[in-house]
């Protein structure tokens, strides 16, 4: 039953009760004498219990306005206001990051009964359905609403669909707001990175920024850490949304390298597809390891090709998102493979879900955007593990072909460091 407390449980790790009593400016003894149901956990229990669990109606209590330095001057979070164009699993995950933090967020929703259930219940009832939403979270249907007087707007909009929802809305975004995308693949009909698909729809001048790295939403929405990096040619920019998005749970680093923490975030889907095929066929550790090893070898052959830096690949959006998205259970494109190696059709596998695994669509079109861009007539020699996902999903070859057409690849040395000479 809920209580008058300001913060309501039946049994709730020690470790969860001080951590907001901390942010709401408690004294955390004070807090927990408010609270006579609380079971005493040894610090090593809490913290495992914390970690697992964050339940819906707790949500609220962890929002705390702070005061942090944004634009070379302190301001409370309450005064920042971030739009975050589209309300699914990340955004919703990301406008849980802010309205913790409390800053105002409006999440633009397409569908009426999401917009009334966010800002009547706090809660989304397609995505993150068991999460209640901070206080501070808002919806609409109208982006003029969201956009008017937005200090940032996050990009949450699946790739295929970005072009369109960018297109309608871009009179409606200031030319000096910055534009934070959040989304991860290639555009299948230009085969261009989200980088260029924003430069494209919107104002020259805009302030454009990239989160990448290993970070499932439903994860992140319970409160569990998390580390990003953010991906920005402005220094400033950079600065302010790490500033804006730091927490004790979440944490975003900076790179200057669009481009290759856009290309990491695209291949990693398809080389997780893969690791769920290796799974599904039940190949063991040691397949697995190798292939996800070697796909970051392909990964990191692509962002050079691309003009990245390939010391890219060994950060959070580079190897950290490939070995989160492959092992975790959580990726939707580690399921889409995992299904595909235990014999299910494709087709049965994505009207299933309505989630969006990326890796599917980017898959075709890494293929063709290699074959765009890399001389050669056997470029499947050079990305062998890119080129049979794609021929797998297009019905070319069976997942177990896939593995043998693998591992009768030419012998050759180990080439992780040096692409230039193959």
């Amino acid at each position: 039953h809920e209580t008058e407390m300001w913060l309501s449980f039946d049994i709730l790790p020690l470790a969860l009760v001080l951590q907001p009593a901390r942010h709401a400016e408690i004294d955390g003894a004070q807090s927990a004498s408010k609270l006579p149901k609380l079971v005493a956990l040894n610090v090593g229990e809490a913290m495992i219990a914390a970690s697992q669990v964050i339940r819906p109606r707790h949500a609220q209590a962890l929002m705390n306005e702070q005061q942090i330095y944004f634009r070379g001057e302190k301001r409370n979070t309450s005064s920042i206001h971030v739009a975050v164009l589209g309300g699914g699993s990340f955004g919703t995950a990301m406008a849980c990051v802010l309205g913790r933090k409390g800053v105002r967020v409006t999440i633009v929703v397409r569908k009426l009964k999401a917009a009334e259930q966010i800002n009547e219940l706090h809660t989304n009832p397609y995505y993150q359905s068991d999460l209640l939403l901070p206080a501070t979270v808002s919806a609409t249907l109208d982006p003029a609403v969201a956009f008017s007087d937005a200090d940032f707007i996050f990009h949450a909009v699946p790739v295929q669909f970005s072009r369109d929802a960018l297109t309608k809305v871009a009179e409606l975004i200031p030319p000096d707001v910055p534009v934070v995308c959040l989304s991860k693949g290639i555009e299948t009909s230009t085969l261009t990175l989200m980088c260029d698909v924003l430069s494209e729809c919107l104002d020259d001048e805009q302030p454009l920024a990239f989160l990448s790295g290993p970070a499932f939403a439903g994860e992140i929405a319970q409160g569990m850490v998390t580390a990003v990096t953010i991906a920005c040619s402005d220094r400033d920019l950079a600065n302010d949304l790490m500033e804006l998005l730091a927490s004790t749970n979440f944490r975003a680093l900076y790179t200057s390298d669009v481009v290759g923490v856009e290309v990491g975030g695209a291949v990693k889907n398809v080389i997780a597809i893969a690791a769920g095929m290796c799974e599904g066929l039940g190949l063991g550790t040691n397949a697995m390891a190798a292939l996800v090893t070697r796909g970051c070898t392909e990964m990191r052959r692509l962002v050079v090709v691309c003009g990245g830096e390939p010391s890219t690949v060994f950060g959070l959006s580079g190897v950290g998102d490939t070995f989160g998205t492959c092992f975790g259970p959580q990726s939707r494109n580690r399921q889409v493979g995992l299904r595909l190696g235990r014999g299910e059709k494709l087709e049965d596998i994505l009207s299933s879900t309505n989630e969006v695994a990326e890796g599917v669509a980017t898959a075709r079109a890494i293929k063709a955007l290699v074959n765009s861009k890399v001389r050669g007539y056997r470029r499947d020699l050079k990305f062998p593990i890119l080129f049979g996902v794609a021929a797998i999903l297009d019905g070319e070859l069976d997942p177990r072909e896939g593995l043998e057409r693998l591992m009768g690849m030419p012998l050759r040395i180990e080439d992780f460091m040096s692409f230039h000479e193959h």
